[in-house]
């Protein structure tokens, strides 16, 4: 199979131009595509800033979801069609049974022929049963004791769902949702209010890793407003001077 060639920076200038004449292009997911099947197309709805890992903003064909991906997850080259599978049909023709004429003075001449005696059993070790037909004979019916097979179809198995909430050093959280092997949610906005909420209802462990995770993103916005209210003091008094 051939190496597909994602999207270089020439391809991204395209893209770009594409958008800004109001167009929305196609671009199809490679390999590397977290989440989705390779050759899958999507158009291209936006670019976010900084245009770093995941910043090219698609719609999959068939969804309504937005996503984000990187440059390595998508070509604008399309993939061969598939062609559908061929079976090639084969003629069968059939064959009549006729009976033959008996001969003078003797006995009639068996239509079935060797069919009528006992059929062997089946070389797999199942015993082979005798069907009778219309016209006196019989047939050979391999297996046809065997019992059905109990249960009916198998059910498919639900796909499992792996939820992932990642943080910033200024206490900004984010959840990912993979479905099996598609993403279904990316990189989604979540309150850190929520996420104090959540951890309090999980197992002990969980809850006092994310609360050490919160309680350090409290203590960052408490220097940082300690810092903005030394500048306003300072700025206070320069305006009081200035204006004494």
């Amino acid at each position: 199979m051939a190496k597909v060639r994602s999207l270089s920076e020439e391809d991204l200038q395209f893209l770009r131009a594409e958008l800004a004449a109001g167009r929305t292009p196609t671009v199809w997911f490679t390999p590397n595509a977290v989440g989705m099947t390779a050759g899958r197309s999507a158009k291209v709805t936006a670019f976010t800033a900084p245009e770093e890992g995941d910043f090219i903003q698609v719609r999959p064909t068939g969804s309504r979801d937005v996503l984000s991906f990187s440059p390595a997850e998508m070509t604008l080259t399309k993939p061969p069609r598939k062609k559908p599978a061929t079976s090639a049909a084969s003629a069968v023709s059939g064959s009549g049974t006729s009976a033959a004429s008996p001969s003078p003075g003797g006995p009639a001449a068996d239509p079935v022929g060797s069919r009528r005696a006992q059929p062997a059993d089946d070389p797999g070790g199942r015993p082979a049963s005798v069907r009778r037909t219309s016209g006196g004979g019989a047939s050979a019916v391999v297996g046809a004791e065997q019992p059905a097979r109990r249960g009916g179809a198998r059910k498919s198995r639900p796909a499992e769902v792996t939820v992932t909430l990642s943080s910033t050093a200024e206490g900004e959280w984010t959840v990912d949702v993979v479905a099996g092997k598609k993403r279904t949610v990316r990189a989604v906005p979540v309150p850190a209010s929520a996420v104090a909420k959540a951890a309090k209802e999980l197992h002990p462990d969980v809850s006092e890793a994310i609360e050490a995770v919160l309680e350090a993103a409290r203590a960052q916005q408490r220097a940082r407003i300690e810092q903005l209210q030394a500048e306003l003091d300072a700025a206070q008094r320069a305006l009081s001077e200035l204006s004494g």
